[in-house]
């Protein structure tokens, strides 16, 4: 039986991604981005506070992090739970000693659970974008519209109370979407999305709500996936964290300004034997002159603003 061309035929064929989201684009031919002050390297750092349950369903999938063993898996929870009661505040110590301000990516469970660990962030002048409900919530194409509407609702409703701020971004559990989830955010307030590991610099995306920006949050470099997932020792991840940085850096040298982003999660990152890889790679970054250390609505907003005024 022969195998025709039918297959090789469909409406969204075309260069890039098969849909309409956003614009084809190459990043070396874009015009460059300046950032403020003349700086090379916007550094953006985004630890995550999320919460595992017990008896999780993992439907559709068990997200990064998981429980693995028959329930109760008490070892593997309450790993998850160090990270939130001691990891994270040695990330704070590490930030504050450079100056640093982080994006914190922030379970709405978290903040019901452990409200004083957000006010702590808040206290630090960390933005806080949403990270969904728990990570037992995935936003996936087997969910009914109108419940990961509620879904979205109902995580954003409590982070921006619990933290008094607008809660600009949005990094889905497991960067796991539906094809309905832009536009649901867009429509929700949001001015940026996280999942989107396809580029170094930010791009607009369309929705049904008008743009949506993807902000470079990269998995190659985030600790669980060094650390946990390809067992590399902690000088490698630093080793890898400097060489991502030095690249960048001398690609500002010609072709405009770059962002360094850097995925931390608190059980991982936060141990005591592992903590300090992560200093030493913070301190060779910022002896750098030219790097601004921002938040992802920093970020974003200094980047439209070149734009437009390059427009103009």
């Amino acid at each position: 039986m022969s195998v025709g061309n039918e297959h090789l035929e469909y409406p969204q064929r075309r260069y890039g991604m098969d849909h309409d989201r956003y614009d084809w684009s190459m990043l070396p031919q874009r015009p460059a981005v300046t950032w403020p002050g003349g700086a090379r390297v916007a550094l953006w750092v985004v630890p995550a506070l999320e919460w595992f349950p017990l008896n999780m369903r993992g439907v559709p999938f068990k997200p990064p992090g998981a429980m693995q063993t028959a329930y109760p898996d008490l070892r593997h929870y309450t790993l998850r739970d160090y990270g939130n009661r001691v990891g994270i505040f040695r990330i704070m110590q590490a930030l504050e000693r450079h100056r640093i301000p982080a994006s914190v990516a922030v379970n709405a469970a978290v903040a019901v659970r452990y409200p004083t660990l957000l006010q702590a962030c808040v206290q630090r002048g960390w933005e806080v974008i949403g990270h969904g409900l728990d990570m037992d919530h995935l936003h996936h194409a087997g969910l009914p519209v109108d419940e990961e509407r509620a879904l979205i609702a109902q995580s954003l409703a409590i982070l921006r109370q619990a933290s008094g701020q607008p809660v600009r971004g949005w990094l889905s559990p497991a960067k796991s979407e539906s094809g309905a989830t832009l536009d649901l955010l867009a429509e929700a307030g949001l001015d940026y999305v996280c999942d989107w590991v396809n580029d170094d610099m930010p791009y607009p995306m369309r929705t049904s709500a008008g743009t949506l920006y993807a902000m470079p949050h990269p998995i190659d470099i985030d600790d669980h996936t060094i650390l946990v997932q390809n067992h590399h020792t902690e000088t490698d991840f630093r080793d890898q964290l400097i060489d991502q940085f030095n690249q960048l850096y001398r690609e500002s040298a010609t072709q405009g300004g770059r962002i360094m982003a850097i995925s931390l999660h608190p059980w991982v990152i936060g141990q005591p034997y592992r903590i300090g890889v992560l200093e030493e790679a913070l301190a060779h970054m910022m002896r750098h002159k030219g790097v601004w250390a921002a938040t992802g609505s920093e970020i974003l907003d200094a980047w439209k603003f070149g734009h437009s005024t390059a427009a103009a």
